[in-house]
Protein backbone atom coordinates (compact mmCIF):
# COMPACT_ATOMS: atom_id res chain seq x y z
CA UNK A 1 0.00 0.00 0.00
CA UNK A 2 2.92 2.57 0.78
CA UNK A 3 4.30 2.07 -2.83
CA UNK A 4 1.59 3.10 -4.59
CA UNK A 5 1.10 6.62 -2.66
CA UNK A 6 5.30 7.01 -2.28
CA UNK A 7 4.95 6.25 -6.43
CA UNK A 8 2.77 9.04 -6.77
CA UNK A 9 3.95 11.56 -4.71
CA UNK A 10 7.72 10.90 -6.71
CA UNK A 11 5.82 11.35 -9.67
CA UNK A 12 4.67 14.68 -8.82
CA UNK A 13 7.35 16.21 -7.55
CA UNK A 14 9.75 15.15 -10.91
CA UNK A 15 6.49 15.52 -13.11
CA UNK A 16 7.17 18.60 -15.68
CA UNK A 17 5.20 21.44 -14.46
CA UNK A 18 4.88 20.02 -11.16
CA UNK A 19 4.53 22.69 -8.63
CA UNK A 20 8.25 24.05 -7.73
CA UNK A 21 9.63 27.24 -5.88
CA UNK A 22 10.49 29.53 -8.23
CA UNK A 23 13.28 32.41 -7.77
CA UNK A 24 11.73 35.85 -8.49
CA UNK A 25 12.94 37.04 -11.81
CA UNK A 26 15.17 39.99 -10.58
CA UNK A 27 17.20 37.33 -8.54
CA UNK A 28 20.79 36.38 -10.33
CA UNK A 29 23.91 34.21 -9.00
CA UNK A 30 26.65 35.71 -7.96
CA UNK A 31 29.93 34.14 -8.48
CA UNK A 32 33.19 35.86 -7.68
CA UNK A 33 36.21 34.05 -8.66
CA UNK A 34 39.30 33.93 -6.46
CA UNK A 35 41.48 37.20 -6.37
CA UNK A 36 38.62 39.28 -8.19
CA UNK A 37 37.55 41.03 -5.19
CA UNK A 38 37.11 44.95 -5.23
CA UNK A 39 39.10 45.74 -2.29
CA UNK A 40 38.66 49.23 -0.39
CA UNK A 41 39.25 50.41 3.02
CA UNK A 42 38.04 49.01 5.83
CA UNK A 43 34.67 50.85 7.42
CA UNK A 44 35.95 53.75 9.84
CA UNK A 45 34.43 51.85 12.39
CA UNK A 46 37.36 49.56 12.39
CA UNK A 47 41.15 50.26 12.71
CA UNK A 48 42.70 51.67 9.92
CA UNK A 49 44.70 49.12 7.82
CA UNK A 50 42.33 46.94 6.78
CA UNK A 51 40.90 46.32 3.44
CA UNK A 52 37.26 45.54 2.85
CA UNK A 53 35.39 43.92 -0.07
CA UNK A 54 31.68 43.13 -0.06
CA UNK A 55 30.99 40.41 -2.21
CA UNK A 56 27.28 39.77 -1.87
CA UNK A 57 24.35 41.98 -0.34
CA UNK A 58 24.94 45.51 1.30
CA UNK A 59 25.98 45.10 4.97
CA UNK A 60 24.88 48.33 5.72
CA UNK A 61 21.68 47.21 5.31
CA UNK A 62 18.48 44.47 6.71
CA UNK A 63 19.30 41.53 4.45
CA UNK A 64 22.31 38.67 4.13
CA UNK A 65 25.68 39.70 2.84
CA UNK A 66 29.10 38.29 2.49
CA UNK A 67 32.16 40.34 2.70
CA UNK A 68 35.91 39.67 3.44
CA UNK A 69 37.82 41.76 5.59
CA UNK A 70 42.23 41.90 4.94
CA UNK A 71 44.36 42.33 7.81
CA UNK A 72 47.92 43.21 7.67
CA UNK A 73 50.18 40.82 9.94
CA UNK A 74 49.70 42.35 13.80
CA UNK A 75 46.44 43.97 12.89
CA UNK A 76 44.42 44.30 16.03
CA UNK A 77 40.49 44.89 16.42
CA UNK A 78 39.87 45.96 20.71
CA UNK A 79 37.21 44.15 22.47
CA UNK A 80 33.63 44.47 20.57
CA UNK A 81 30.42 43.04 19.96
CA UNK A 82 27.03 42.66 17.61
CA UNK A 83 23.91 42.81 17.52
CA UNK A 84 23.81 39.82 15.16
CA UNK A 85 25.22 36.41 14.89
CA UNK A 86 28.87 37.03 13.46
CA UNK A 87 29.54 33.73 11.16
CA UNK A 88 33.29 33.47 10.54
CA UNK A 89 35.75 32.14 7.95
CA UNK A 90 39.31 32.12 8.00
CA UNK A 91 40.31 32.45 4.33
CA UNK A 92 44.23 32.84 4.36
CA UNK A 93 46.64 33.37 7.03
CA UNK A 94 45.99 32.70 11.42
CA UNK A 95 43.04 34.62 12.46
CA UNK A 96 43.93 34.78 16.30
CA UNK A 97 40.59 35.35 18.74
CA UNK A 98 39.94 35.79 22.39
CA UNK A 99 36.73 36.46 23.90
CA UNK A 100 36.75 38.59 27.15
CA UNK A 101 35.67 42.89 27.53
CA UNK A 102 39.97 43.08 27.92
CA UNK A 103 42.39 42.51 24.75
CA UNK A 104 44.63 39.77 26.38
CA UNK A 105 47.16 38.25 24.26
CA UNK A 106 47.21 34.91 26.48
CA UNK A 107 43.39 34.15 25.94
CA UNK A 108 44.07 34.34 21.61
CA UNK A 109 43.39 31.42 19.65
CA UNK A 110 44.53 30.71 16.19
CA UNK A 111 42.48 29.51 13.86
CA UNK A 112 43.80 28.10 10.41
CA UNK A 113 42.31 28.33 6.83
CA UNK A 114 39.23 26.49 6.53
CA UNK A 115 38.46 27.42 10.20
CA UNK A 116 34.87 28.53 10.96
CA UNK A 117 33.44 30.52 14.10
CA UNK A 118 29.93 32.05 15.00
CA UNK A 119 29.70 34.41 17.53
CA UNK A 120 26.21 35.62 18.50
CA UNK A 121 24.91 38.78 19.36
CA UNK A 122 26.52 40.85 22.51
CA UNK A 123 29.45 38.10 22.64
CA UNK A 124 32.78 40.61 23.98
CA UNK A 125 35.49 38.94 21.65
CA UNK A 126 38.90 41.09 20.19
CA UNK A 127 41.00 39.71 17.42
CA UNK A 128 44.27 39.86 16.30
CA UNK A 129 46.39 38.49 12.75
CA UNK A 130 49.10 37.12 12.08
CA UNK A 131 50.52 36.43 8.85
CA UNK A 132 48.18 38.48 6.17
CA UNK A 133 45.03 37.36 7.23
CA UNK A 134 41.71 37.18 4.81
CA UNK A 135 38.67 36.36 6.91
CA UNK A 136 34.93 35.73 5.29
CA UNK A 137 32.31 37.67 7.12
CA UNK A 138 28.35 36.73 6.54
CA UNK A 139 25.77 36.85 8.38
CA UNK A 140 21.79 39.31 8.12
CA UNK A 141 22.19 43.15 7.76
CA UNK A 142 22.79 45.51 9.46
CA UNK A 143 26.00 44.53 10.02
CA UNK A 144 27.59 46.42 13.18
CA UNK A 145 30.30 46.57 15.49
CA UNK A 146 30.35 48.36 19.22
CA UNK A 147 33.61 48.32 21.33
CA UNK A 148 33.13 47.15 24.79
CA UNK A 149 35.16 50.57 25.77
CA UNK A 150 34.22 53.38 23.61
CA UNK A 151 37.80 54.96 23.99
CA UNK A 152 39.05 52.38 21.84
CA UNK A 153 36.66 53.60 18.31
CA UNK A 154 39.21 54.77 15.65
CA UNK A 155 38.60 58.29 15.90
CA UNK A 156 37.49 58.24 19.69
CA UNK A 157 38.63 61.36 21.35
CA UNK A 158 41.58 60.81 23.51
CA UNK A 159 42.42 62.35 26.92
Amino acid sequence: MRFPILGAAAALLFAPGAARAQAPADEHAIVVPANSENWTPAPAVLPAGARLAVVEGDPSKPGSYTMRLWMPDGYRIPPHFHSAPEHVTVLKGTFLVGMGDQFDGSKLSPLAPGSFGMIPPGMHHFAQAKGEVVIQLHGTGPWTLTYVNPADAPGAARK
